[in-house]
């Protein structure tokens, strides 16, 4: 019998999601290694309602899209856990978790491979075809992140739309076709094109970008942080995390504010909150103000230095000082 696992609905409208997990064949050369790439599900993790979504997308492709996959990449700024949902998906589903970064460095050939010459052994030189990053990871059971697609060059996107259309394969230099298995899904990620300091960025080809379903993901609400905070440090005093969470909501409604005399140009990341504020909680615990200090040694040296009033008005305005007593129990 297959094995199932099953995704709800964290706001508990939705039916559940049941899907089948990947099955690793026996007969795939480099078997062992995939099964390395699967990640572990991390027990900190908090689904806000994206693995739900995958599984309703996932649910559809594998009953009514099995000829025409639907190829998915979540759009949202910096630190909204965009890579970290997609991760997770594929260590709930057990599959093999490939993320393949497009700066503007990747090359074509880097993604899908190249002939290179090797001793024969016998003083003389042989060649031999060898797979990319990309091409590599189709050859067996995968989810496949193209992470940052708007950072590509435009020649590593033109190498991928054969794969991404109707038909579905990456034709080699020497004549191989590398077609898309049922078992793979491809997926992406991008940051939005704005005015923001997202460097390499660019406005995705309308060509390139057809190919694509995007999903928008935005910074975490309040109610949602403090889940977030409280899953991955038990132990911290509700009277720190609250404080917390709405000094990360108010820096980061200013920084995706369209108005630019309000707006700040750095926000506040989910490893800032989950992980830099907390460490700095630990560092200061036996200080009078340990959440002001945690904000000025572990928040403001990642603060561009014209944002610095902007992160201190909303310091005086949410939090003004930080919590009294020790920040863990």
């Amino acid at each position: 019998m297959p094995e199932m696992v099953t995704f709800t609905d964290p706001t508990g409208l939705g039916p559940p999601v049941e899907l089948e997990k990947a099955v690793i064949p026996e007969d795939v050369p480099d078997r062992k290694l995939r099964l390395e790439h699967v990640p572990r599900p991390d027990p900190y993790y908090v689904d806000l309602g994206m693995l739900y979504r995958l599984a309703q997308l996932e649910e559809v492709r594998r009953n009514h899209f099995v000829d025409t996959p639907l190829h998915l990449a979540l759009r949202g700024h910096m630190g909204t856990g965009k890579d970290h949902d997609l991760e997770q998906f594929a260590a709930v589903l057990g599959m093999p978790h490939y993320r393949i970064p497009l700066t503007g460095e990747v090359r074509d050939i880097t993604l899908i491979g190249s002939v290179k010459l090797y001793g024969d052994g016998k003083g003389g030189t042989e060649s031999r075809w060898e797979d990319g990053d990309i091409t590599r990871a189709l050859r067996g059971p995968a989810l496949i992140n193209l992470s940052e697609l708007n950072a590509a060059g435009a020649e590593t996107l033109f190498a991928l739309h054969g794969l991404l259309d109707r038909h579905q394969a990456l034709e080699l230099p020497t004549g191989e076709m590398i077609r898309l298995r049922p078992d793979v899904r491809v997926f992406g990620t991008l940051n939005p094109t704005d005015l923001r300091d997202y460097a390499g960025t660019q406005t995705l080809n309308k060509a390139f970008a057809d190919r694509w379903i995007i999903w928008e993901k935005d910074f975490p609400e309040e109610e949602e942080l403090i889940r977030i905070l409280l899953r991955r440090h038990p132990d911290l005093t509700p009277s720190f995390a609250e404080p917390i969470a709405r000094l990360a909501v108010e820096v980061n409604a200013s920084f995706s504010s369209t108005d630019s005399h309000t707006r700040v140009e750095t926000p506040m990341s989910l490893r800032t909150v989950l992980d830099r504020i907390p460490a700095g909680l630990r560092v200061y615990a036996s200080e009078d103000d340990p959440l002001r200090r945690a904000w000025q040694e572990f928040v403001l040296p990642h603060v561009d230095k014209f944002d610095r009033d902007h992160y201190d008005t909303v310091w005086s305005a949410v939090a003004r000082r930080g919590p009294a007593g020790p920040p863990f129990n």
